[in-house]
């Protein structure tokens, strides 16, 4: 196995584990803590090093087959990160405004942003699988 693959593979993985773990504990928690933004922070930087892991084997396909590279799933995926983005930064104001009534409502964007990034993992995932 291609050890570029290997590395978007387990920093994919790595992102899906943080990041939902981050989305659940803040929405069980119905509070944005600082531990809920750094498990944030680390499944944005493991979905960015798969991405541009991910980003580097689909260049060398296009150059080969000549297939365009964005589909479906890059453009999700682009749209996951840029939510993610500001996810993290809206997380960081809020925090350090220590709104109450903000962190409190935090959790509710935190689940559409996580809803949204599941699209690209699954449809990245079945076109692993070759389905």
């Amino acid at each position: 196995m291609n050890i570029l693959l290997i590395t978007a593979i387990t920093a994919i993985t790595q992102a899906l584990i943080f990041y939902t773990i981050g989305v659940w504990a803040e929405h069980r928690a119905k509070v944005l803590k600082w531990s809920h933004f750094v498990l944030f922070l680390i499944g944005f930087i493991g979905d960015c090093s798969g991405t541009m892991a991910m980003s580097m084997m689909a260049k060398q396909s296009a150059k080969i087959t000549g297939y365009s590279i964005m589909s479906l799933h890059g453009i999700t995926g682009a749209l996951a990160i840029v939510l993610m983005l500001i996810h993290i930064i809206w997380a960081l104001i809020v925090l350090i405004k220590d709104n109450k009534e903000a962190k409190e409502r935090f959790h509710k964007f935190s689940l559409i942003v996580w809803a949204v990034w599941l699209i690209p993992y699954f449809i990245g995932m079945f076109m692993g699988m070759g389905i």
